[in-house]
């Protein structure tokens, strides 16, 4: 039979004794065990041994992000999960059950694989319970199994891959009016569910919420637009509770730098990750693990002034870099916060679009058909129109010329003709530029079914020139 380990928090024996509890378990036993062992694995990779709470914090969030797999699913895929389940139709403050929650999980995995190749494949169960049960753990605190949207999407939006700034972006749609401006209450919600994710990982007294976080963040301003919000959630340094929030984006794009230099503390070759050199040592220079834990060598001490990098450079180039640099030749770097409208964009609405059979759209789409002449006219504007110009052709008095009677008639069919299209992309275009892209593509749909060659190549030139 299982034992379990005093004090521990987990349970230990063969995987079939294991298997027999967890099937016996209520599902809310389930999310605690697996939330458990996912907290577990974190803890055996002694992250709590880092000195600085904002390194420490990171590390342990990045830990569950790749144990997850969010670590290779973008901002953008999250986004496109959300709208597939219907969550951006539903109210921030709906509670989602356990499994509406799986089943957003499921689709987020199910289409990371399809775009991954075999070989690199997740999967895809045991993410979806992980991870489940993390979210769980950390927003559902009176284990009634539910959770809700507005915390799930600031949960995925700030836990997946992406810009920083991308997925700033995106929440403040979440938290802002229809004229841009941010709602403070929804900023508060925002900020307790953010901070709700260190506290997940054992990290709330260093970053849990209070209720100076929010002024912390901005002043009494009484609007505050997209541009604001970035500038204060993306300067360096920022807000005192979100200072570990540009070290977890961080950390995915420097862990895989290469550092082919020594390390003076653990005496590696080489090294991953962030590189640290001493402002007072000369070429005293520290891997990540041992600047975190504190490990020192000879005369250094942790008191000394260190500087990170994120990034190396041979001898060569920095010498290159330092001349560049006193000729003034090297351009100053561009490192604030890109502009966006301050206002948001308007949205194309579809509600007069018609849609046609698919038998209309071919009749629309098929190739002019020659029109005969007889006796330097056309057949069919003899027969079917109606103007003084045609009785007088019949009747023998008109003074005009056969071509130009023809380049006559055709001027006024491509007028009437004009007049209904007009008519129906004013009824099918959302606003003036809608109504002048609208009105030239049925035009050219019109001129290339009934229009002569030599009118077709002058507007295919005209129309290809406005595109």
């Amino acid at each position: 039979m299982a034992s379990q380990r005093a004090n521990r928090g987990y349970v230990v024996g063969s995987p079939e004794d294991e298997i027999k509890i967890l099937e016996d378990m209520s599902p809310t036993s389930k999310v605690q065990h697996h939330n458990k062992q996912i907290l577990t694995e974190m803890r055996t990779q002694n992250f709590d041994v880092i000195r600085f709470a904002t390194y420490r914090t990171a590390c342990k969030l990045r830990f569950i992000q790749k144990k997850t797999s969010l670590s290779v699913v973008d901002i953008w895929n999250i986004i496109e999960a959300f709208r597939e389940n219907g969550l951006n139709t539903l109210e921030p403050e709906s509670e989602l059950n356990s499994s509406r929650v799986e089943s957003v999980l499921n689709s987020i995995y199910v289409h990371l694989n399809k775009r991954l190749p075999l070989s690199q494949q997740v999967d895809s169960h045991q993410c979806v319970q992980m991870l489940l049960n993390w979210l769980v753990g950390a927003f559902d605190s009176v284990g009634r199994g539910k959770i809700k949207v507005f915390s799930l999407k600031v949960a995925l939006s700030h836990m997946c891959a992406g810009k920083l700034v991308d997925k700033l972006r995106y929440v403040f749609t979440q938290i802002s009016d229809s004229s841009g401006c941010l709602i403070r209450s929804r900023f508060i919600d925002y900020l307790k569910d953010l901070l709700a994710l260190p506290t997940a990982v054992f990290e709330g007294p260093s970053f849990g919420y209070n209720d100076t976080a929010c002024r912390s963040c901005f002043d009494n301003r009484t609007q505050i637009n997209v541009n604001d919000f970035l500038n204060a959630l993306m300067a360096d340094p920022g807000p005192q509770c979100l200072m570990w929030l540009p070290i977890l984006n961080k950390m995915a794009h420097v862990e895989n730098v290469f550092h082919p230099v020594q390390c003076e503390g653990c005496h590696r070759e080489s090294f991953m990750g962030f590189r640290y050199k001493c402002q007072r040592c000369y070429n005293y220079q520290l891997c990540q693990d041992c600047f975190w834990r504190g490990r020192t060598s000879g005369n250094h001490g942790n008191d000394h002034e260190m500087k990170e990098y994120t990034t190396y450079k041979s001898p060569a180039k920095q010498i290159g870099h330092a001349l560049k640099k006193s000729l003034k030749c090297v351009p100053k770097s561009n490192a604030h916060v890109p502009q966006f409208p301050n206002t948001p964009e308007k949205k194309l609405d579809l509600s007069y679009i018609i849609n046609l059979p698919f038998e209309e759209i071919l009749e629309l789409l098929k190739p002019p058909t020659p029109v005969p002449v007889r006796n330097g006219y056309h057949e069919s504007s003899i027969v079917t129109s109606q103007s003084p110009d045609v009785l007088s052709i019949d009747s023998g008095n008109s003074p005009q010329s056969p071509s130009k009677l023809t380049e006559s008639l055709n001027s006024m069919c491509i007028d009437d003709e004009h007049r209904l299209i007009a008519r129906y992309a004013a009824r099918l275009a959302a606003d003036t530029k809608d109504a002048v892209s609208t009105i030239m593509m049925l035009t050219f749909i019109s001129l290339t079914k009934f229009g002569s060659r030599d009118s077709n190549s002058t507007f295919n030139q005209d129309f290809i020139r406005h595109l």
